[in-house]
């Protein structure tokens, strides 16, 4: 049997050949975003399984649709928002999906274009998209363990209390990781300030942080 890393792989090979051939939002659909929900165990010609243009009214804007939705045992589990591999993935497309995801059961939300995947929840506020991602994946460039997190989300593992409890520590993470490589190319005051004391005996003043600043 194919394991997921192997299909990963196919779906890579797919995006690449995407990004030169599929001119619309429908071929990215059939070129990637497809076998992409059946590599994550969905069968994409069930509708118990797999919705299609499914409606979700948005207040007094009826007929909304969103691409897909994701069902398991009768529940909606995940909804898909799908826009052309030409397009960047941004606040647009996020706006959209942050109004269908509150009006569904839904706690997880996709927006991909073919070439990434951007996986939000609820991890701030209840039944409210967060307005970042807590996990981006990269069809054309990723690595062993990003691959792990992607299997997370495979219909045959998925279980959504441990997928949520992973998206904070994911949310956290990331925003650690961002900061702290902000503070080793350019540190700001602050950082200064706090190694500062762990390294120099005395007061930190103006002219010692900006004495610290390089070595930092």
């Amino acid at each position: 049997m194919t394991n997921f890393s192997e299909v990963v792989e196919a779906l890579s090979a797919r995006s690449k050949m995407a990004e030169r051939q599929a001119l619309t939002e429908e071929a990215t659909k059939t070129a990637v975003v497809m076998p992409f929900l059946q590599a994550l165990g969905f069968d994409v010609f069930n509708l118990e399984e797999v919705v299609p243009e499914f409606i979700a009214d948005v207040g007094v804007k009826k007929g909304e649709k969103v691409d897909f939705a994701l069902k398991i045992d009768g529940k909606i589990a995940m909804l898909v928002e799908v826009k052309p591999i030409s397009c960047k993935l941004g606040d647009t497309q996020y706006s959209q999906l942050f109004r269908y995801f509150h009006v569904t059961e839904a706690r997880l939300a996709i927006l991909t274009n073919g070439r990434e995947a951007w996986f939000f929840s609820d991890t701030d506020e209840p039944n409210k998209m967060d307005k970042k991602p807590f996990f981006t994946f990269d069809f054309q460039k990723h690595d062993a363990a990003q691959v792990e997190e992607l299997a997370r989300f495979q219909k045959g593992r998925f279980a959504i209390d441990a997928i949520i409890e992973a998206a904070s520590n994911l949310k956290y993470t990331s925003a650690a990781a961002a900061y702290l490589k902000r503070q080793m190319d350019e540190p700001d005051d602050d950082f200064v300030r706090l190694i500062g004391r762990q390294i120099h005996e005395g007061s930190i003043t103006k002219a010692v942080a900006e004495q610290l600043k390089p070595a930092i």
